[in-house]
């Protein structure tokens, strides 16, 4: 393990990125695409005056401007709409525009989506977030646009005469209910059963015929309806779901809220089996979906998750938190959890500390599906190791770890050798380190 852990300090891996927004040059210029062509978007024009032609105040639009991602995002976005609308951008379009400009996570569809909404095919934040949701969930070209559309709601019109109907039928079927607790009706129950049925309405428009609907059927409010109704004097909760000790054979145990109910928060929020493109910052490659599907194929879309601890201490209130979280979310879905044992600091690693958290995680309550060791796959990283480089993706580098730190690091003046010759290294490498860990001396 030794062995493998200093060649991987002395191997330096840097991927082409080519198409990086980090290798991009620094220009104080900036061009984007429309309609094919590239046109200058902040050479001469201020971008504040650019965000403020749209609708933004001016404050709005210097915060704007100090997030480089963002500004650059709506410039572009904005000087494309020009492209179609002209200078004169509306209000509303602005604001689909910075809403677009601020919530997409793939900066590749934002010229596919700003048409949509200068040609005002996309024209509500309804049909905005429908539509940044199809692009999440179909990060690979091509895209269809007939699908596309369906899902955003292009093209649909609802008539006041559809708007009228509905809420007139909503209101019949909570007729008797509304008559009997007049205005202390949950009027949003009427509403949200409108927004169902006409999903693409303005909902200000469904707002005023529910209102006025009402209003037919009631009458004003009187004194009575204005009147604060009493609140019921407050009892106990159930103690349902609380956490509740019973004695079994000897032992205390705890039963309480489900595991899904504690895990709340930003395990809610965990992408499904096979959506990790879904989640931000996700790379996407053409071969992504493939890969993600055959994962799934050869899970079955089950949840598996893991437990890596380093084995060379003892585990502290966090390790305590990741294992309910690792096991316990994996649980709460009908997985599976794996106690993976990241031993690749053999120097510190004793056989009490891997025992004692095997320990620690059933005495927590949970079983490993299975005990799995980082070391495991050691020469399996060394054979890719020898392949990237091979392929000119790595090179073995002697720079030291002060002069690769920090966001901009130099040029590494090994970048460039011979792929023979770090082949030669990386192997003559690992050869003096298998000597000195073997040597009886």
């Amino acid at each position: 393990m030794f062995v493998y852990r200093c060649l991987w300090s002395l191997l330096v891996i840097r991927l082409n990125r080519v198409n990086s927004p980090l290798c991009w040059p620094k220009t104080d210029v900036q061009s984007v695409h429309v309609d094919g062509e590239a046109k200058m978007a902040c050479g001469s024009a201020d971008p504040v005056t650019l965000f403020i032609s749209i609708g933004l105040s001016e404050q709005k639009a210097k915060e704007t401007l100090k997030n480089e991602a963002l500004s650059a995002a709506l410039t572009e976005a904005v000087t494309q709409a020009q492209g179609v609308l002209g200078a004169g951008v509306d209000k509303g379009t602005g604001t689909l525009l910075y809403n677009l400009a601020s919530k997409l996570k793939d900066q590749k569809r934002l010229g596919f989506l700003t048409g949509y909404i200068a040609h005002k095919k996309i024209s509500t934040d309804l049909q905005l977030n429908a539509a940044l949701d199809y692009v999440k969930s179909h990060p690979v070209d091509p895209i269809s646009a007939e699908e596309f559309e369906w899902q955003c709601g292009v093209g649909v019109v609802v008539s006041p005469e559809q708007i009228e109907d509905t809420v007139e039928a909503i209101i019949s079927k909570h007729k008797e209910q509304l008559l009997k607790e007049r205005y202390r009706f949950n009027m949003g129950l009427l509403m949200g059963e409108a927004r169902n049925q006409l999903k693409w309405a303005d909902g200000k428009i469904i707002k005023n015929e529910v209102d006025m609907q009402v209003l037919h059927l009631l009458g004003p409010k009187t004194e009575a309806d204005l009147e604060k109704k009493a609140k019921a004097p407050k009892q106990k909760a159930a103690v349902e779901n609380e956490k509740v000790e019973e004695a079994v054979d000897g032992d205390v145990k705890l039963e309480g809220k489900s595991l899904m109910e504690q895990l709340r928060g930003e395990a809610m929020k965990f992408h499904k089996p096979g959506e990790n493109y879904k989640t931000e910052g996700y790379v996407v490659t053409p071969n992504t979906m493939k890969l993600l599907q055959e994962h799934l194929e050869l899970t079955g879309g089950q949840v598996r998750t893991r437990f890596p601890p380093e084995p060379n201490g003892i585990l502290h209130i966090g390790h305590a938190k990741a294992i309910n979280f690792n096991f316990g979310y994996a649980k709460a879905n009908n997985g599976i959890c794996f106690l993976r044992y990241d031993d690749t600091n053999p120097e510190k690693e004793e056989e009490k500390y891997f025992t004692g958290i095997r320990d620690m995680v059933e005495w927590l309550g949970y079983k490993p599906y299975a005990v799995t060791h980082a070391s495991d796959n050691f020469q399996q990283l060394y054979d890719w190791a020898v392949e990237l480089i091979r392929r000119g993706h790595a090179y073995v580098c002697h720079q030291r770890v002060e002069e690769i730190k920090g966001h901009n690091p130099p040029p590494s003046p090994w970048r460039d050798r011979p792929t023979e010759e770090s082949l030669l290294l990386f192997e003559v490498k690992r050869e003096c380190l298998c000597l000195s860990v073997s040597d009886p001396l």
